[in-house]
């Protein structure tokens, strides 16, 4: 029986049809037998074009040659032969207006008809989620989701993923090829995989001047430039595809009475019933048929009127000690209602407590999140909806069993959070950043804006501050390279840390701080308070957002200009992502060396393209190249942070920025690499750090400084 694959994106111009046809050639060129079908309906003829194909007939036609016969006895007049070993096609349609005669009920049969012949099928499934669509993925042993590492198409695979797991598809059955991998300016990898809980089974790289050579001919890459690295890459993941069985799953596994009721009979659009759209975004909760939980709910409601907490001031939660109070009060109502309520339908007292915390914590609290909050472990909490609310733990994201009572408990909180700082969130401001009592940086988002319902992210503050021993103790680096960046900062080098969302930039830039001496003068600049520095003589500013009126705002570049006044000697700004850039490089530029600040960048080099592009994008007319004659003049090492797959961040590259190298290039010279050699069973990241036998152009300075500094760090490791 042949494995069906079925490849699909919701976003165009991802390379989806490129990869299928490209994949499923690689996969004869492994000694199997491939079916091609295209069942894209709207971008109608692209993977005939890619094997130099004009077909005259389409599984539209088959579909009707079935009704009309049964016993189906010339399928070869519908498959056509390819000029490659191994490979057929069949197009689903000719043209857009064949859509209509592809009978979701057939399509089942066609497979069963090309199972028979055929080692692998791979499907084009194209972009919409119709109801051939639809059966296609009832079909499948394997889903692969195609995207490329920007916002867009990560937004709109993180959409298609949810649908797909609303519509009972296995988790594990659904990977993800990241195309373009390599773009410049692009997400990380490690980003999506961080916001995408599946895995990336391939990570694509770009070279369009062979993918548009190869599709003018009409011939697959992999066969027109079989040398190349994107051949190299399909042809890899065509052999992981073959050895790895555990990839596939069992059709019998896939929900089907559940998927049927999900496609609308013969209107053609997935989308059309309201109802499906209602439960898209609010799905059912089997636990809203819990006695427990109806018992919570009509407590919740009752205490709620008893005590008048709608009406309350909310600005009574900031207050910790009238807070504090005023849950003692609500304590013995609640007890009170559960003794009325439920009689002895509770006998343990273990569970009457439990349920009153519980209770409590939504009336009064942060409901489910008082617990993820007090957990040291958690570092992120992320609440897609009242049903959804998922951690990250040990670096890597998991979904709770927790659940808010309703999405107006989710809004509820959030005011809750919000108001006691004066800032508002409606559907004329949908969207806020804050923070809680304890530091937590708190950012959320409601309709119309989010379309699952009150979404709310809390990056936790950490109590404890991270030293370099205990970075070497985690793994994050070497010995060799905390005693370089210790004589860079006592040498006064201005520094960036760079990386991606929680590579551990700020941990980064807390551990760097250590090494500065205790008589310096430290201002720190940042939007959301989150730098532990130990010195004594360190001065906190932080960024303050408009008022509800939209005024009174305080942005990190109107706080730069002050600090310049504060005589200080050195400025750390926690993060550089607009025009307050080009502050830092100045004042870098002009005496105030072993600054430092972090930056969202992909690379070390990639850190060079995101400070062009801020200071572009403030407005600041400045030729290219000024910009990057200012950048090579001020800043002198980047640390590059990364996490990885299996949740460990790493130092990824040390680097030196050692001038200009021509009128518009900047020399980027790597000192240590991170090199990762492979993953083990456990899907524990293995590799090993090591120097490039680089040496700084500093290194006497450093010396004449009196900082030792061993030669050996800089020998490139034998392993």
């Amino acid at each position: 029986m042949a494995k069906i694959i079925v490849i699909f994106s919701t976003k165009g111009g991802v390379g989806k049809t490129l990869i299928a046809t490209n994949l499923g050639v690689s996969l004869t060129r492994e000694g199997k037998r491939v079916c091609l079908v295209d069942l894209d309906t709207q971008v109608v003829g692209d993977m005939a074009h890619m094997l130099g194909l004009s077909p005259e007939k389409c599984m539209a036609d088959l579909m009707s040659f079935m009704m009309k016969q049964p016993q189906l006895t010339k399928k070869q007049d519908f498959i056509i032969k390819t000029k490659f070993d191994n490979v057929d096609f069949i197009a689903g349609v000719l043209k857009p207006q064949q859509a209509g005669y592809l009978y979701p009920e057939k399509l089942p049969e066609v497979f069963s008809i090309l199972d028979k012949d055929y080692d692998y099928i791979v499907v084009d499934a194209g972009k919409n989620f119709s109801d051939i669509f639809l059966v296609a993925l009832s079909q499948a042993n394997l889903i692969l989701l195609i995207a490329t590492p920007d916002v867009l198409s990560v937004y709109q695979t993180k959409w298609a993923l949810d649908t797909l797991l609303f519509l009972h598809f296995p988790l594990n059955m659904i990977k993800l090829v990241l195309n373009r991998a390599e773009s410049l300016s692009s997400i990380s990898w490690q980003e999506i995989r961080v916001n995408l809980p599946i895995d990336i089974i391939s990570k694509v790289p770009s070279e369009g001047r062979l993918v548009n050579q190869a599709v003018n001919l009409g011939v697959p890459l992999v066969i027109n430039s079989p040398r190349s690295r994107i051949a190299s890459v399909l042809q890899e993941l065509a052999a992981v595809l073959i050895e790895g069985k555990a990839l596939y799953m069992d059709r019998k596994n896939i929900d089907q009475i559940k998927l049927k009721e999900l496609i609308p009979d013969k209107s053609g659009q997935f989308w059309e019933s309201q109802n499906l759209k209602e439960s898209v975004l609010e799905p059912d909760s089997s636990e809203d048929k819990d006695e427990i939980l109806i018992l919570k709910k009509r407590i919740h409601g009752r205490l709620l009127d008893s005590m008048n907490i709608k009406k309350l001031d909310l600005r009574i939660f900031s207050d910790r000690k009238k807070a504090r109070d005023l849950k003692e009060r609500a304590g013995v109502i609640v007890s009170n209602l559960l003794v009325e309520e439920a009689g002895s339908f509770i006998p343990s007292q273990e569970i009457r407590k439990k349920l009153i915390k519980e209770i409590l914590d939504e009336a009064l609290g942060l409901g489910p999140l008082e617990d993820l909050l007090a957990d040291p472990d958690i570092t992120d909490i992320m609440v897609n909806n009242k049903d959804e609310i998922y951690v990250e733990r040990f670096g890597l994201i998991e979904l709770t069993s927790k659940k808010f009572i309703s999405n107006d408990q989710v809004r509820t909180i959030i005011e809750r959070i919000i108001a006691p700082i004066g800032r508002r969130i409606d559907e004329s401001v949908p969207m806020v950043d804050a923070r809680l009592v304890d530091g937590s940086r708190v950012n959320a988002i409601i309709s119309p804006l989010s379309l699952t319902g009150p979404t709310l992210t809390i990056r936790k503050f950490r109590k404890e501050r991270y030293k370099t021993i205990d970075l070497l103790n985690l793994g994050a680096l070497t010995q060799g390279m905390a005693d370089f960046i210790r004589a860079c900062v006592l040498c006064r080098k201005n520094m960036i840390v760079s990386g991606g969302t929680g590579s551990g930039k700020t941990t980064m830039l807390n551990a760097l701080s250590e090494y500065i001496p205790e008589g310096e003068r430290i201002i720190t600049l940042e939007d959301a308070a989150e730098l532990k520095l130990n010195q004594r003589h360190w001065i906190r500013l932080e960024s303050r957002p408009p008022n509800i009126e939209g005024k009174g705002g305080m942005a990190i570049r109107d706080l730069f200009r002050n600090t310049l006044r504060m005589r200080p000697d050195r400025i750390i700004v926690g993060e550089c992502r607009g025009t307050e850039s080009l502050d830092m490089l100045q004042a870098m530029n002009t005496g105030h060396d072993g600054s430092m600040t972090t930056v969202h960048a992909n690379s070390t080099l990639d850190v060079l393209s995101r400070l062009d592009s801020m200071i572009l994008m403030s407005g600041i007319e400045l030729p290219t190249r000024a910009i990057r004659e200012m950048v090579a003049s001020a800043v002198d090492i980047i640390v590059h942070t990364a996490r990885l797959s299996d949740g460990s961040r790493k130092i990824m590259a040390i680097a030196e920025v050692a001038g200009m190298r021509d009128e518009m290039h900047i020399d980027i010279n790597e000192i240590f690499i991170y090199k990762q050699t492979g993953v083990d069973a456990k899907g524990k990241i293995i590799g090993h750090f090591t120097a490039t036998g680089y040496k700084p152009s500093f290194l006497e300075e450093i010396r004449v400084r009196g900082i030792s500094l061993s030669d050996e760090i800089f020998i490139p490791s034998k392993q």
